[in-house]
């Protein structure tokens, strides 16, 4: 094929305007576009409404919805080649295919008839002769249709395995290096005291294993890896503000969504009208409705990721040759079958699937007689999650909502929420099993049936507020009840910071507006920096460049600003110092562990990075095998002071990867918008951060921001990191940065004659 150009990502384009007709449609369908080409749809009745959103989301992000769908079933290594095979083999050991097949027969009337009209809509637009995304034509490849139920596949796989899973492989290999003492300090961060979610603005002491009770698990663990049984050695933000705190006396409620960069945006805005429902939010491509952010014109509402415990791993025995596993203190037969994935360049590669009671193997060898396996809310039962989809549409009420949801289980939220009567909420929105708190800790046992689920935590038991005497509601992934609520929920979480830092602001703000929602959104003061900077105060003067770079961060008010250059140093620092801990402890080593290795892998130095202030601030120097930290900092400081001055923005500034850019590099600078310098960090509101691993560029951040002026919507306000459209040709694929980047905001239109009067172009969809 020719390379690409310009000319090329133009000629991608579909048409916007005019006429279109469709078969499919019983009424004609209004989609507006307005100055950021934000689609704004009005249909008669709900199902031309879906059908309508099929069609605009594959105009403008039809390649991302099909490569989400083959990253969901195993077959993205097609056209990604090897870099995806693994990813895609895990996949199919989960069992992704069946469950979502499984769920999608399950559901209700109305969920079913929404998804088979959108996959409607995504279907008419193939047919209807409209130029195909210009990534088609890099891979050579055409779109396949559209069937109701990859919906599902879609929305299981953007929260596929987020939360504790990665926590307990990371504890299970560094066990036989730090011993069962030693794991205890490797969870993430508590700021020295855990704040709490509900009730809101208290603080809580964390729950510390029981070695007692998991000393079979650590010996099992050891055993396992030929070791002896020695078991007692060695990202989002929101808030909502009530009535009584804002300067209108309406709600307001604001936040971000925090995933890993990569274009398109897994989030896009849009507007869906009809008869029964007028909505506006964050829509995920290649899913009908608004899971996650959006209103109705009576209740608005958004989610934090609430890292509830939905997750186990196993530890499994198997017989010589893996033929049979042991559950409940029987041998029984293990399902096993032998699948095959395509790989671009590669071929076909096989693959064995090895199931037990608790769930597939996911990393191990059967056959040598050990292997882990998985028991997940996400595939063990069936989920009608999106039997809240329709309901979700209709609801008048913060209550309302809540009941809605009833039965979500794809992924945990905290899903808070605020009405044009007065009132705001939180509700954690998930499925959870009941089982003992040691569950959260390590691999159980596979082989005794102790740790089976018991049951379900109720929808009904699971943590809510409604109206707190406050008035304000404030998440960020941090802990949700403290740990003797009387359900276990949760061992990890990420750490306080964010959400004390914007309780305390909102509390400094008794009249908050939807205009302040921006300077909260780019608060970038990192408590972890300051904390850092403490240590070094009392330490002896060094030499040189070191102490010229403690002087300077010394000097520092802990801010991460993208055109100050103490945070380039801090995080030099900061890096230089998990580095030494990590190869100190030993842990640098467990990077090659097998059970680290399961699809995309766990990187020691990212999980000590959040260990980390933890140790500093307890002055705990068990893993520095005999060094102080005033010795390690003294390291440190010596390493990064090697590291050449530059400014944050520019250390921090993230890239914005295109999926085929590894294939395709000589089109990567047109597939891939260029970032603006940009501050922050992993602790900071601002929470563009860094894999420690990988360096200081910003990996990951706000996909999206918003404020929603509960009852006065046209005064709400929204930005993505890059724009509307996932087409590189399109005026809307990055025209949203630079307000991203300076944490401002663009309208979000809702009312008709505000909508009519900033339209610039006009289709309609006819039957």
């Amino acid at each position: 094929m020719p390379a690409l150009d310009e000319a090329m990502l133009r000629g991608a384009l579909p048409p916007l305007e005019g006429e279109l007709r469709l078969p499919g449609l019983s009424a004609p369908v209004e989609v507006l576009r307005d100055t950021y080409g934000i689609p704004h749809l009005r249909a008669a009745g709900s199902g031309d409404a879906w059908f309508a959103l099929g069609v605009v989301h594959a105009q403008d992000r039809l390649f991302q919805m099909e490569l989400t769908r083959r990253r969901a079933l195993g077959r993205a290594a097609e056209w990604l080649g090897p870099a995806a095979a693994e990813a895609d083999i895990l996949v199919r050991r989960l069992g992704m295919e069946v469950a979502c097949r499984r769920d999608y027969a399950a559901l209700g009337e109305a969920a079913r008839t929404m998804l088979e009209s959108y996959a409607a809509g995504v279907n008419a637009f193939l047919a209807s002769g409209a130029p195909l995304p210009v990534e088609y034509a890099l891979l050579e490849a055409r779109p396949e249709p559209w069937e109701g139920w990859h919906s599902i596949a879609v929305m299981r796989r953007l929260g596929l395995l987020m939360g504790s899973v990665w926590f307990k492989l990371w504890r299970a290999a560094a066990l036989p290096v730090v011993g069962a003492e030693g794991i205890a300090r490797l969870r993430y961060d508590d700021g020295g005291a855990d704040f709490l979610c509900i009730p809101p603005g208290q603080e809580a002491s964390r729950h510390k294993a029981d070695l007692s009770a998991l000393a079979p698990a650590i010996r099992a663990l050891l055993e396992s890896l030929g070791l002896p049984g020695d078991e007692t050695g060695g990202g989002s933000n929101n808030w909502a503000v009530g009535p009584a705190r804002s300067r209108t006396g309406r709600p307001v409620l604001a936040g971000d969504p925090h995933r890993m960069f990569e274009m398109p945006n897994m989030y896009a805005q849009h507007h869906v009208a009809c008869d029964s429902f007028d909505m506006i939010g964050l829509t995920v491509p290649g899913v009908p409705g608004f899971p996650h952010f959006a209103q109705n014109g009576r209740v608005a509402y958004c989610v934090t990721h609430a890292f509830m415990d939905i997750h186990d791993v196993f530890l499994e025995r198997f017989e010589e040759g893996g033929a049979r596993v042991m559950h409940a203190g029987e041998w029984t037969p293990a399902r096993r079958r032998e699948e095959t994935i395509a790989v671009r360049g590669e071929g076909t590669r096989r693959f064995e699937v090895v199931e037990t009671p608790n769930g597939p193997v996911i990393a191990g060898d059967a056959g040598r007689g050990t292997a882990l396996s998985l028991r997940s809310v996400q595939f063990a039962e069936t989920d009608l999650s999106f039997d809240c989809l329709p309901r979700m549409t209709g609801a008048g009420s913060v209550e309302g909502l809540f009941e809605a949801t009833r039965g979500w289980g794809l992924i945990d939220h905290n899903l808070v929420a605020a009405d044009t009567a007065g009132s705001i909420g939180h509700l954690v929105r998930a499925r959870v099993p009941r089982r003992t708190r040691e569950s959260g800790w390590l691999p159980m046992p596979g082989w005794t049936g102790e740790h089976n689920w018991r049951g379900w935590i109720s929808h009904d038991d699971m943590p809510r507020v409604i109206d707190p005497a406050e008035g304000l509601i404030v998440t960020a992934n941090n802990r949700v009840v403290a740990d003797d609520h009387p359900d276990y929920l949760c061992t990890d979480c990420h750490p306080p910071y964010r959400a004390v830092r914007i309780l305390e602001r909102l509390r400094a703000k008794p009249d908050f507006g939807a205009e302040d929602a921006g300077a909260i959104h780019g608060d970038t003061l990192s408590p972890n920096a300051l904390l850092l900077r403490d240590r070094m105060t009392a330490m002896t003067p060094l030499k040189g460049e070191a102490e010229a770079l403690r002087a300077r961060l010394l000097a520092w008010d802990g801010h991460m600003e993208a055109g100050a250059m103490e945070p380039t140093g801090y995080v030099a620092l900061r890096r230089a110092l998990t580095r030494i801990l990590a190869e100190r402890s030993g842990l640098a080593e467990t990077g090659a562990h097998p059970w680290l290795a399961v699809a995309p892998g766990v990187a020691p130095m990212n999980q000590l990075w959040w260990a980390l202030p933890n140790l500093l601030r307890r002055d705990d120097a068990s893993l520095l095998g005999g060094w102080s930290w005033e010795d390690a900092i003294g390291a440190a400081l010596h390493e990064a002071a090697a590291t050449p001055a530059q400014a944050w923005g520019e250390a921090h500034r993230p890239r914005f990867a295109h999926p085929l850019s590894a294939l395709f590099p000589e089109a990567a600078p047109l597939l891939e918008p260029r970032a603006l310098p940009i501050g922050g960090d992993n602790d900071t509101v601002l929470a563009n951060g860094l894999l420690a691993a990988a360096g200081p560029a910003a990996g990951y951040g706000a996909l999206a921001r918003y404020v929603f002026d509960v009852g006065d919507w046209d005064k709400s306000r929204w930005a993505v990191f890059h724009g509307v459209s996932g087409q590189p040709g399109s005026p809307h694929y990055a025209d949203q940065h630079t307000d991203w980047a300076a944490t401002r905001m663009v309208p979000m239109l809702y009312t008709w004659d505000a909508v009519r009067s900033d339209a610039r172009s006009v289709q309609v969809l006819r039957p």
